[in-house]
């Protein structure tokens, strides 16, 4: 899920991210760094670049999958008021093997519009809903087709203390699959995520947050179980900060 706060200005983040599913054998690492645009905290630019897994195709192994060039624009609020919104852009570069199912083949473009919401001091909710477009997808058969996807997501966090917030998440994406030249058949995914993070603040400003969550399908991914471990970098790159 993402969280409609850009980065302070001064300050950028490394989150890496590392999915397993047992069901489907797929697994998935990203890495993202973001970084705040003057005037900041309105502008935010960032990268994604990831290596993954298609389970289904026995014997591909893994690699580089596609790269995510994104921008951000804090529409609404900041990570210190009650709401926020901060719609992203992103261009998806096909740096993955399609053949292999590490990517898509072609450039595509995706949105997302993150809302975040204070309830109250002990409690945060996260809405996002996107869409994403690959004019010209390839499978690993080279077979191309438009194809179109939507995601939708909502989690709750729970403040438990300043340094330990518990998470639940309940994420939806329904996206195409390429099965023959302009033909594509659609598949949903469903998955509630349970999780917890902590902070670790170290004296030269550097914060440390690791995470960890399980992933249970339902619904069309019933069956479904997985594994997430996340860690993120948080420091300033201001001179003399």
């Amino acid at each position: 899920m993402e969280e409609a706060h850009n980065q302070e200005h001064g300050v950028v983040q490394h989150i890496s991210v590392f999915g397993r599913f047992w069901d489907s054998r797929d697994w998935i690492y990203t890495f993202t760094q973001e970084w705040p645009v003057n005037p900041a905290p309105r502008h935010q630019l960032s990268y994604s670049i990831s290596a993954t897994h298609a389970g289904a195709l026995s014997g591909s192994g893994g690699g580089i999958g596609d790269v995510a060039l994104n921008y951000r624009y804090q529409l609404v609020g900041s990570g210190k008021d009650r709401v926020a919104f901060a719609p992203r852009f992103s261009v998806l570069l096909p740096t993955g093997n399609s053949r292999l199912g590490r990517g898509s083949g072609a450039v595509g473009f995706q949105t997302n519009l993150p809302l975040s919401i204070a309830a109250t001091k002990k409690l945060v909710t996260h809405w996002n809903a996107g869409a994403t477009f690959t004019p010209s997808t390839k499978n690993e058969l080279d077979q191309k087709a438009f194809t179109a996807g939507y995601n939708l997501g909502q989690s709750f966090v729970w403040l438990a203390h300043p340094r330990f917030n518990a998470m639940l998440e309940l994420v939806f994406n329904s996206s195409e699959a390429v099965v023959a030249p302009n033909a594509t058949v659609r598949e949903n995914s469903l998955l509630l995520s349970p999780g917890f993070r902590w902070a670790h603040n170290l004296k030269s400003g550097l914060q440390i947050v690791p995470g960890f969550a399980v992933p249970v399908g339902v619904g069309p991914s019933a069956g479904e179980k997985g594994i997430i471990f996340y860690l993120s970098f948080e420091h300033s790159f201001k001179k003399g900060d």
